[in-house]
Order: structure tokens, then C-alpha cells, then sequence
């Protein structure tokens, strides 16, 4: 029997559904919108520092996962990491660093740094469109 490739499903009633569409060209960052994401970090900051001590390492994961994000090619590998750091280690803030990461603004950072990226972070974090979000972000 020879090697296969590609995707193989096996068993009954199975649905597979596939879509490589066209991705849409990302609008470039505003400053306002850049400057509301770091907000959201200052803010998630406070919220660690509410908690008391014992959570630098909380401290130092968010750092990583802010230099992550804003890079001139954002690391998806570090958000990867962060989230599970959180799901792990501080189960009660894993959805505000979750919500962080899926922010619109982030797709959008990461689209603009290419499709092979937008793909990894579509991939760990779900399908992004840039704008479509309620407040227009």
C-alpha cells in the first residue's frame, strides 16, 4: 500500500468541509486602534496587579505576549504559549488574555505580516476578519 497525502477521512456520516477563499487585503493598523490594544494590555495589567503578589510570572507572560503581538512580525508561537500559560497557571484570567489575543486589531497585525501567518494564528485562535467586529475595530 503506498503513502497518502493530504487529508483522509475514515468511518460513516462524516462532513468535510474545505475553503481556501481569497483572503481580503488587511487595512493597515490605525494609531488609535494600536494605541486602544495597548490599553486593553495596561488594563489586563491591573487586573494581575489586583491579584496580589506571587503572579510576576503573570507579569512577565503578559510583557512577552504584548512584544509578541506588536512586532513588526507578530510571534504566533508566543501567543500560543501565553494562552496555555494562563489556562495552566491562572485559569480565571485565561479568557481576558484569550479575548486579547483574538482581538480584531491583532488579526489584523498579524494578516498584514503575511498569509502563512494569518494562517498559524487562524489555525490556534479562529478565522479573523479584520472589521467585522460590532465596534468596527
Amino acid at each position: 500500500m503506498g503513502d497518502v497525502a493530504g487529508q483522509f477521512v475514515v468511518g460513516s456520516r462524516n462532513t468535510l468541509i474545505h475553503n481556501e477563499g481569497v483572503r481580503e487585503a488587511s487595512t493597515p493598523v490605525a494609531e488609535a486602534q494600536l494605541a486602544e490594544l495597548r490599553a486593553e494590555f495596561t488594563r489586563l495589567r491591573s487586573v494581575i496587579a489586583e491579584l496580589g503578589g506571587g503572579n510576576r510570572g503573570a507579569e512577565e507572560r503578559l510583557e512577552e505576549l504584548e512584544a509578541a503581538v506588536t512586532s513588526a512580525e507578530p510571534d504566533v508561537s508566543v501567543m500560543v504559549y501565553v494562552r496555555n500559560w494562563f489556562l495552566r497557571t491562572l485559569p480565571a484570567l485565561a479568557g481576558a488574555v484569550t479575548a486579547l489575543i483574538s482581538d480584531p486589531v491583532v488579526g489584523q497585525l498579524v494578516q498584514q505580516a503575511g498569509d502563512q501567518l494569518a494562517l498559524e494564528y487562524d489555525r490556534h485562535f479562529g478565522a479573523h476578519r479584520p472589521g467585522s467586529d460590532a465596534s468596527g475595530r
